[in-house]
């Protein structure tokens, strides 16, 4: 008698050469005993999203859930029949749930997995100060979950590159998220990264190991935590030189780690076993040496 054929889960985006949520979520489907396979879905255009959605429409498809990463996690906001309220106002979506009768939820667990990881770290956002570099897309996922938590920062600096597209996100976010505490800075001295408790690159700057920073080191402090959402080097040259200064130190390996684990559990519908989330942990950080 043949087997039924597995229940098929991915990730869309382009590129996902690197992408480690194949191991990850491959892993826990092993471990669970569940016939599904996590695949990777490279879309090049948005012709190539069209007419994904509509495939993944027929009544046949056999794909049940999905994540979402660049350049699509706001794009495929209109093929969306159920969108989270969180997700709502965040304005993207990184999960996605189809049942069977064809119908798409989606969610955002970045932001989630970016607190969870805090936690994990001992940091508490409460009457901190924040600076984030970048203004792209995980960026508006962290923003927003630190504007919508009850333990909200004293104030969030940001500073990108292009200073619009960050007064842009900003304004973005501020019509369904109160943003009071947010500044948009045009000079990256006037971050005052002396003076933080946070500090967070969403920026691609040190992703290829390079000596380049976009802020001066010698303000790095060791009362402070310094995020870099890189993990592949797992310590980027922002990170060793925070280290070299007494800071706490974390790269984006754990807030990825999260995020999976919250998609997984929309996907089961109900929260997976520590034994499973252990698994999903150590198939990534092999997928790193």
């Amino acid at each position: 008698m043949l087997s039924e054929p597995p229940a098929i889960y991915g990730i869309i985006g382009t590129p996902l050469a690197h992408s480690l949520s194949p191991l990850m979520h491959n892993a826990a489907f092993k471990a669970l005993k569940v016939n599904a396979v996590y695949k990777t879905f490279e879309l090049v255009d948005d012709e190539e999203l069209k007419l994904f959605f509509e495939d993944l429409r027929e009544k046949d498809n056999p794909t049940f859930g999905l994540n979402v990463t660049v350049p699509y996690k706001e794009k495929v906001l209109p093929y969306i029949d159920v969108i989270d309220p969180f997700a709502d106002k965040v304005g993207a979506v990184n999960t996605l749930v189809i049942d069977h009768q064809r119908k798409i939820f989606g969610f955002n667990t970045d932001g989630p997995g970016f607190l969870s990881h805090l936690e994990e770290l001992k940091f508490n956002p409460k009457d901190k100060r924040i600076v984030i570099l970048g203004a792209g897309g995980t960026t508006r996922s962290i923003l927003s979950v630190l504007c919508l938590i009850n333990q909200k920062p004293t104030n969030i600096k940001i500073f990108n590159r292009t200073y619009s597209k960050a007064k842009a996100l900003v304004d973005s976010l501020s019509s369904k998220i109160d943003m009071s505490n947010v500044e948009v800075v045009d000079n990256i001295e006037d971050l005052n990264v002396e003076l933080a408790d946070l500090l967070i690159n969403t920026t691609s700057v040190g992703l290829k190991g390079e000596e380049k920073f976009l802020i001066d080191t010698t303000t790095l402090h060791k009362d402070m935590l310094v995020y870099d959402v890189i993990y592949n080097p797992k310590e980027t040259p922002l990170l060793k030189a925070a280290k070299a200064k007494g800071a706490q130190t974390a790269n984006g390996l754990s807030m990825l780690f999260y995020q999976g684990v919250l998609a997984f559990n929309h996907w089961a519908g109900t929260d997976i076993e520590d034994k499973y989330k252990k698994v999903m942990r150590q198939a990534l950080e092999g997928g790193l040496k």
